[in-house]
This record gives C-alpha cells, structure tokens and sequence, in this order.
C-alpha cells in the first residue's frame, strides 16, 4: 500500500485491565473503568499497550487487527473471536470500515468507531 492512515483520528483511553488484557487484541469494557479480553461478540477497541494493571485502548481511528474467516474492504459487521482476533459476525458484531487487507498474514486495518 502506498499510502498511510497510521494516526488517523487515534482516540486512547486508560482503563484498569483484567489479566487477560494483551497488546493488539480486543477488549471489552465489563465494569467501571476496566476492561478484559473479549474471544467473541462485539469489542469496544484494541489494546496498545499493557502495563502496571493497566491497559492503553485505542477506541477511535486506524488500528491494525489480526483477523479469522474472509474480510473484504468495506463496511464490515466485526466481533472479536478465538485467538484474540477479529471475525465477521452479522448476528453479533457492530459495523467496522475495512480498508485494507493483507490476506498472506490475515492482517486488516479497520477504522474504529
């Protein structure tokens, strides 16, 4: 791809983060100010960082996700699932903007809302 959307209306917040919280992965919010892992139905974002109990997750922008199953770029209905990635769940998930694939490495960059 020869442009980039790395920034792209980056929206961070700290929550206190649950043990299974890990860097690159969906989270969901289950409590006041916490998050935790979350392996399907809807996400709230993706964590950037992990530290101290306490977790950094972007809620808004570009964010790199892995992904399970067969993405295409568009609007997408998503939810997170086994392994710490993302699927498409039309029952489930919340509708995504998918705008780039990498299908070698099932990588996707999704516009968080």
């Amino acid at each position: 791809m020869k442009i980039s959307l790395l920034g792209f209306d980056e929206k961070t917040a700290t929550f206190e983060a649950a043990s299974s919280v890990a860097e690159g992965k969906p989270v969901a919010i289950t409590a006041n100010g916490w998050v935790q892992a979350v392996t399907s139905g809807p996400f709230c974002g993706i964590c950037k960082n992990v530290r101290e109990g306490f977790a950094a997750v972007q809620l808004s922008g570009y964010v790199r996700v892995n992904y399970t199953g067969t993405l295409n770029v568009g609007y997408q209905m998503l939810a997170a699932a086994e392994g710490g990635k993302v699927t498409v769940d039309t029952a489930n998930g919340r509708e995504y903007l998918v705008v780039d694939l990498n299908t070698t490495a099932n990588i996707a960059g999704i516009i968080l809302k």
